[in-house]
């Protein structure tokens, strides 16, 4: 496959369903996604819903099966990697009358795309077809169907009563269900290091590079600091395992799980990757050589590719090209922006008259998710209206059927779900033991009935879109988008929303939005004040930390400060509105008392 790249954006993991199908819309214009595998029960209706489509045998994965969870995986990819090769084999076929869909690809690529003029040139000039086909088959990208993993979503399982060893834990057998796939492409790694997942990449070839540098299957981290990027690189290169790309989100100014920093902002962090990059590359490098000889495996004779890439809270092309410009960033994610887009993402009608409608109020931190990890969640959305007409009929919680989120083990010698009814009837319970007060008993009451079911909420605006039956778990939908939701205030096409990336369009109404590094800023000073205020036995230690996050709060301002003489020429108007905003959120942030 070529290694030459058709665009400068990506789409990132959205929940379980929202992207599951997205590679088969957009990887045939050379636009790379991320599907997540961690729902094999939706992976295995989608490979049934798409073989009777396309008249293909379909023999059923049954969960009686010891590895049903990894085989699923690799029988929809497998398919998912089948249909998205024979679409990228019409486009090219379609140079022949210049047709439609070599139209769009064409279309769809950057106006200063290289590629773009290459393959003008290239039709345009050459009379012979059998020349441009050989052409095209050389150097056309094909976007890449990439899969993610949280690596802490890793429960133990069991099998006719007996528990299975580690390499059947859930996240681990999603790599192996990835590994064994027909796919050429990357493994996005998230939400922190699992070293005995880590650990299990060494049993799969397609993970170790050739002497010429090539890796089948890529291995991507999703990081929000340097240091963690440092530590997780150096411990996979010394299992001869390359990192091929550190991909930065914003702590809290993105979609999904959100995980705070200790305050550093997205700026700062840009930089300080930006400056260590050579040196991340080397150190890990060396580690890499070392281990692969020790395995007796090939060498690369040459430099090893490492690309750094970013996403969270990017909403205008001004934002995009500061990213790649200044920070030298090779792809930007656009994610919760094609939430609003029916033909990239699965969202249900009425989720996405929820999502258009939302204003700042309506998207919040959530405490939503049973990991007990902060959600990014959306107000009104069908599975908590779902959730809170339960509880007042008398049964909290919900039927655990997936368990894809059990880590409680509070009541229980297996692990459940705090969002299941199980755990909140033994919470009730075990409350009620305690003989509390009526006011202290109503705060763990709410506290409880926040949890929703996710593995159900995340997958079910895919059933209802494609029309699977949704009998098991019911049409209520949960949704995750980031703040920047706000400023998008209608569904558009495929072709308006790649437009606007690119500055050929316009999808934001809003005159008030502000740039994503004020948002960023702001969204931070708002959980420092919800930590403070959550403080109800301040020690040392807590103030200690608090006073950290602020002061590398004022410390992100002053970088941002600096840029102005970094700075210079198409992006000073850029540099200057955020200078005045971040001088307003300085005086905000400098009155807020630690010890208050």
């Amino acid at each position: 496959m070529t290694n030459k790249t058709a665009h400068t954006f990506h789409i990132p993991v959205m929940g379980t369903g929202y992207t599951v199908n997205t590679p088969l819309q957009v990887a045939q214009y050379g636009i790379s996604s991320v599907v997540s595998i961690v729902d094999d029960i939706l992976l295995e209706n989608l490979r049934e819903f798409y073989s009777k489509q396309l008249s293909l045998p379909f023999q059923p994965i049954s969960s009686k099966t010891m590895d049903c969870r990894a085989e699923r995986i690799t029988a929809y990819l497998n398919l998912m990697d089948k249909m998205v090769k024979d679409k990228f084999e019409e486009v090219k076929e379609s140079i022949v009358e210049k047709g439609k869909e070599f139209e769009k690809y064409m279309d769809l690529l950057p106006d200063v795309s290289t590629l773009k003029k290459e393959i003008q040139d290239k039709v345009n000039n050459n009379h012979y077809l059998k020349d441009i086909k050989t052409w095209l088959n050389e150097n056309l990208p094909l976007g890449n169907i990439d899969v993610n993993i949280m690596t802490k979503v890793d429960k133990d399982n069991y099998f006719e009563g007996e528990q299975l060893p580690s390499e059947y834990n859930d996240a681990h057998a999603a790599l192996r269900g990835f590994a064994n796939s027909t796919l050429e492409s990357s493994l996005v790694l998230s939400a922190g290091m699992n070293p005995r997942l880590y650990g299990y990449l060494e049993q799969f070839n397609d993970f170790y590079p050739n002497e010429d540098g090539y890796i089948k299957k890529k291995v991507v981290l999703k990081v929000s600091d340097y240091r963690s990027a440092l530590i997780q690189g150096k411990f996979l290169a010394k299992k001869g395992i390359w990192v091929s790309e550190y991909r930065i989100e914003s702590g809290l100014n993105c979609g999904g799980h959100a995980f705070a920093t200790d305050g550093s902002l997205m700026g700062p962090i840009l930089e300080e990757f930006k400056n260590n990059k050579s040196e991340l590359s080397a150190d890990t490098s060396e580690l890499l050589y070392s281990a692969l000889q020790a395995k007796k495996r090939p060498v690369p004779e040459g430099k090893l590719e490492l690309t750094i890439t970013a996403q969270g809270g990017v909403g205008t092309s001004e934002e995009h090209e500061f990213l790649m410009d200044y920070y030298g960033i090779s792809s930007v994610g656009w994610g919760t922006p094609f939430l609003l887009v029916p033909e990239v993402c699965d969202v249900d009608k009425t989720t996405l008259k929820t999502l258009s409608e939302a204003k700042e109020e309506e998207l919040y931190l959530s405490h939503s998710s049973p990991l007990g990890v902060r959600f990014n969640n959306l107000k009104g959305n069908t599975r908590d209206e779902g959730k809170m007409e339960m509880i007042k009929a008398g049964k909290p919680g919900s039927v655990c059927t997936k368990r894809l989120l059990v880590s409680n083990k509070e009541y229980t010698d297996k692990a459940i779900c705090t969002a299941s009814r199980q755990y909140q009837n033994l919470k009730i319970k075990d409350l009620k033991s305690q003989n509390l007060s009526e006011e202290a008993y109503e705060v763990e009451i709410e506290k409880m009935s926040q949890k929703t079911c996710l593995c159900k909420g995340l997958s079910a605006a895919s059933y209802l879109v494609n029309n699977l039956d949704t009998t098991a778990d019911g049409p209520g939908v949960s949704i995750c988008p980031g703040p920047n939701m706000a400023y998008f205030s209608e569904t558009a096409t495929f072709k308006q929303m790649v437009d606007h990336i690119y500055g050929r369009f316009n999808l934001i109404k809003r005159t008030d939005r502000p740039n994503m590094f004020v948002k960023e800023l702001h969204i931070y000073i708002d959980y420092l004040k919800e930590q403070i205020a959550d403080l109800k036995n301040p020690d040392k230690k807590s103030i200690r930390n608090l006073e950290k996050f602020k002061n590398n709060l004022l410390g992100g301002i002053e970088y941002y400060r600096s840029l102005s003489d970094k700075v210079k020429g198409q992006f000073d108007q850029f540099k200057d509105q955020i200078h005045k905003d971040m001088t307003k959120l300085e005086m905000e942030l400098k009155e807020i008392n630690i010890l208050s």
